[in-house]
């Protein structure tokens, strides 16, 4: 799943208290460094800027892209700093060594060592692709008729389309993970899709990418009581409308994490030719959420206790539709009755579906072909 509990700068912006009035310091200015918490590496811009005779703090989380969360500032001189975001109990103190500020950032009674440097790094995507573009893009549209959605997406042709045999060039469509996303799977300013999509068309694979129902460019569909099976039959209608344009050879689907388990679903039901999974869900969705709840746990160093009949019980109250529909999913009949070609991926850091858990169920679970890749990437989220 792609939340996370470790989102844990994000609501600053809205509960963060007002920054205080301090008098000037050498330390005005930008600093930077990084935070390691639970296996993620966040980056942290501490801004001291100097107005009207007076220092206000703010803070950045560049990843998540969240800038401008502010401070109060609790103390401050030449060589000392102390912010504080009351509201979440979230605190950095720090002492200039150096010529950099070491010191702790602390929350919810997590404390983990924070060294910034002065100035601000500049974000660098060096993945997302720039145009001009070498291979030709199309805006399409397609229906899910029966639930009166449109979607909206970019079809990438492969560089020397024009060349190729008519009907031979592979195709896959991208579906996302959990939560309303655009078509490039846009998520603190990283859009995988798109550097997925660039990387495809320039070794000779069409793509389709779509922003999902009631989302970006996409109009229209119920998006109150949805589950991972509407969101399959809305993918169901892009293998369709992919089919139709007889434009190209094999037709596949290549899904993360909640998207994985949809293309599963396809696979099942016999409606693509190949699928690739990143990260897809391989056992019960309770049994994988209690799994992520302890694997959280653990990193936090507390004891790792929650059971499946826990999970269940405190989500007992849960209105929401899709998550209901994700707990009592079980995708071991969908993963067995997958025949064609599967390419499945996971890293081996990954906090939401843990690799060791759902790869190794995916891995017994599919039936035995010399046409299947399952990879467990060492290091990787």
């Amino acid at each position: 799943m792609k939340r996370t509990a470790i989102t844990l700068l994000i609501t600053l912006a809205m509960l963060a208290s007002q920054a205080q009035i301090q008098p000037s310091t050498a330390l005005a200015g930008s600093w930077t460094g990084r935070l390691n918490v639970m296996g993620t590496s966040l980056t942290l811009v501490l801004h001291l800027e100097q107005t009207d005779g007076a220092v206000k703090a703010s803070l950045d989380s560049p990843d998540q892209g969240a800038k401008g969360l502010p401070c109060a500032i609790e103390y401050l001189s030449d060589d000392s700093v102390a912010v504080k975001m009351q509201m979440l109990n979230a605190a950095y103190r720090a002492r200039l060594r150096n010529g950099k500020l070491a010191g702790t950032f602390s929350q919810m009674g997590l404390s983990l060592p924070l060294v910034l440097d002065k100035g601000e790094q500049e974000l660098r995507r060096p993945q997302h692709p720039v145009a001009p573009y070498p291979y030709k893009t199309e805006e399409v549209t397609f229906e899910n008729k029966a639930a009166g959605a449109t979607m909206a997406g970019t079809l990438t042709y492969p560089q020397g389309y024009e060349t190729m045999p008519r009907g031979t060039v592979p195709v896959v469509l991208m579906v996302t993970g959990s939560g309303q996303q655009n078509r490039d799977e846009e998520l603190f300013d990283h859009k995988p899709f798109l550097v997925l999509a660039d990387y495809l068309a320039r070794h000779g694979i069409a793509s389709l990418r779509y922003d999902d129902r009631a989302t970006g460019a996409s109009v229209g569909g119920d998006v109150q009581n949805v589950t991972t099976e509407t969101f399959m039959h809305d993918a169901a209608a892009g293998i369709e409308y992919l089919q139709g344009l007889k434009a190209f050879g094999k037709v596949g689907c290549l899904g993360h994490s909640e998207g994985g388990s949809i293309a599963f679903m396809l696979a099942a039901r016999g409606k693509v030719d190949f699928i690739v999974t990143l990260a897809a869900p391989g056992v019960k969705g309770d049994t994988l959420l209690a799994a992520q709840v302890n694997h959280l746990l653990a990193l936090s160093g507390q004891p790792a206790t929650m059971t499946v009949s826990q999970y269940r019980q405190q989500q007992a109250v849960q209105q929401s539709p899709w998550l209901r529909w994700i707990i009592d999913y079980d995708p071991s009949s969908d993963i067995r009755q997958t025949r064609c070609p599967v390419l499945a991926l996971n890293g081996d850091r990954d906090c939401q579906v843990i690799s060791s858990l759902n790869l190794t169920a995916i891995r017994r679970l599919l039936p035995s072909s010399g046409f299947n890749l399952l990879t467990e990437y060492p290091s990787l989220h």
